[in-house]
């Protein structure tokens, strides 16, 4: 066995390129709570093009040793066929937002169709890493480059939280006359009695609250409000049908220090589960600014 592994040190390399790579697409695809990519086609769609990927990755190698560098021509074509994959992923996510009660929004659309492109090029990494090292030295050098590999993939598969940039507590409901506040912070004019009623039976209010000024401009970030709605409203469900405007989920900014305030109206009210949601609600990396680094604000730029 570790004869013919040696004797075909090029096919061993190539095969656990594929191999690694697919474990890495595969350690990356995950559906969850947002019900996409969906199962079981959703994900033969993205195995698929992880296979693709993988392929393209370990090949890579024995085409850069034999200096066939127009062989390399094809990782650009890859890299096109994957930003399409992205543009159908946007595509397909905005038709499906306008189903849905609470919407994602464009920007969070935006960051999932990202992800989906991004992963694939970290599928190639994979494979070509672990197919170099298998061909270069021996077959269990590239297995534990491969598994290295996997560590780092495993380590990006997931980003920042709201936790990380803000605090979320549960605020009271608050009617004064028809105006409708979360805390101290007003939401929004309620004018029908029986949203009313409604509002203070089964509404809940969260306020999160920054931790500095690149946080803050985050939070005031309208897909990043869209996105913790949308993820709260997905489980925790959502008391409301079409056509009630007066029963849609808000989040709205306290302009005095930043804070964002949450209104909802969940079919499962549960305060402590809430404020896990909201924590747990991924930062969107559109979404992100960071005034405090800007020239002006760090004294580099003065003068």
């Amino acid at each position: 066995m570790i004869a013919y592994l040696t004797a075909n040190q090029l096919t061993v390399g190539i095969v656990l390129g594929v191999v690694f790579g697919l474990l890495a697409r595969l350690l990356l695809l995950r559906t969850d709570y947002r019900q996409y990519p969906t199962y079981p086609h959703g994900q033969i769609i993205h195995i698929s093009l992880g296979v693709i990927a993988a392929a393209l990755g370990a090949v890579a190698v024995p085409a850069l040793l034999d200096k066939d560098y127009t062989a390399i021509t094809f990782l650009t074509l890859a890299a096109q066929q994957f930003r399409d994959v992205r543009k159908m992923e946007r595509e397909t996510l905005t038709k499906l937002d306008e189903m849905e009660l609470v919407s994602r929004g464009s920007t969070y659309i935006e960051g999932i169709a990202m992800v989906f492109e991004g992963r694939n090029y970290l599928v190639i990494l994979t494979a070509f890493l672990t197919s170099l090292f298998a061909i270069l030295t021996t077959w269990y050098w590239g297995a534990l480059a491969g598994a290295v590999t996997l560590v780092m993939v495993h380590k990006l598969r997931s980003g920042k939280t709201v936790s990380h940039i803000a605090s979320a507590d549960i605020a009271e409901i608050r009617l004064e006359g028809p105006d409708l506040y979360v805390g101290d912070i007003y939401m929004m004019n309620v004018g029908l009695s029986a949203d009313q009623e409604l509002i203070i039976k089964r509404g809940l209010g969260i306020i999160l609250t920054p931790n500095d000024a690149n946080s803050k401009v985050t939070l005031a970030n309208l897909g990043q409000r869209q996105a913790i709605l949308y993820d709260m409203s997905t489980i925790l469900g959502v008391f409301r049908d079409s056509g009630e405007p007066a029963l849609v989920p808000l989040a709205k900014l306290d302009m005095e220090d930043g804070r964002l305030g949450v209104f909802l109206l969940p079919q499962e009210h549960n305060a402590t589960k809430a404020v896990a949601v909201a924590r747990n609600v991924p930062v969107l990396e559109s979404a992100v600014r960071m005034p405090t680094e800007a020239s002006v604000n760090t004294g580099k730029g003065a003068g």
